[in-house]
């Protein structure tokens, strides 16, 4: 109790992360309430409007080349965004975690085994496979997320891996050995606690790469459908008419997706630093 509430007090202390948070917490309640109080349809077409509409009071940042409203579409591709990035690094801890520890704790088969995999999975380059993946599967904001955050476990595994092997010779687990404490009780309850920390300092840079990959993806083209608003097909639709005089279309989101980003890593910085104290 005393530790937690030192990490929320160092956290509100440290202005950067502070801002960070307080910039993210805003962002997510514009992608998830704003459009409700706007009334816009992101996939509606405004004839009256026309194509390529400058910003007016009616389309705060116009409109694109089928007369959608762009400020609609750059927050429900904020959602999309986000989406993809906590649910892909969420769903990398949950099978890396496990993965981990069973490596390190178990040894043998199991360690051979799952490291090889890792291996394996951090051998490609991370944007080729998830490209190749995504391709296969087919463009969908699920498929998105199952397959970066499918790819991504490998990393997880790896933290917690190194710091399983170290804390399993420790006198407090040969102790709950001892007393008969089950090997589950031993991986969850005792080493676990000891090291999760490494992973919760990691997790906004892997929010933050699977942002970056959606974005990439859908700037590609291979990303979520065409009906689904993103904020990298939103870049590449504007750079077709970049220097035509509708600038704000390609930088707005490229702008909106580096704020995100920046905030993230603020946050990630302050994790860092909170569980590493060597490198405060």
């Amino acid at each position: 109790m005393r530790r937690s509430y030192a990490v929320w007090r160092a956290f509100w202390s440290d202005r950067r992360a502070a801002v960070a948070a307080v910039f993210l917490l805003v962002e997510i309640a514009l992608v998830l309430f704003l459009p409700l109080f706007l009334g816009q349809d992101p996939n509606l077409t405004d004839r009256s409007a026309g194509f390529w509409a400058a910003p007016s009071a009616q389309h705060w940042l116009g409109t694109d080349d089928v007369g959608r409203d762009l400020f609609a579409r750059l927050l429900y591709g904020g959602r999309t965004s986000l989406l993809v990035g906590f649910a892909s690094a969420a769903l990398g801890v949950v099978l890396g975690v496990p993965l981990g520890l069973l490596a390190g704790y178990k040894g043998g088969a199991w360690e051979y085994w799952i490291m090889r995999a890792c291996d394996t999975f951090q051998s490609f380059p991370s944007i080729i496979l998830v490209l190749a993946m995504v391709s296969l599967l087919g463009p969908s904001v699920w498929n998105i997320i199952w397959v970066i955050g499918g790819l991504g476990w490998a990393s997880v595994a790896r933290l917690v891996y190194s710091g399983t092997l170290s804390t399993k010779q420790t006198g407090y687990v040969e102790a709950s050995r001892a007393l008969g404490a089950t090997d589950r009780a031993i991986l969850f309850r005792t080493i676990l606690p000891n090291v999760i920390a490494p992973v919760w300092a990691a997790l906004p840079l892997k929010v933050v790469r699977a942002i970056l990959s959606e974005s990439s993806l859908s700037f590609l083209g291979v990303g979520v459908p065409v009906t689904e608003p993103s904020l990298g097909m939103l870049v590449k639709n504007g750079f077709d008419v970049l220097f035509s005089g509708y600038w704000w279309i390609a930088v707005l989101p490229g702008i909106y997706i580096m704020l995100i980003v920046f905030g993230i890593n603020l946050l990630g910085d302050f994790l860092r630093d909170e569980f590493n104290p060597k490198l405060k």
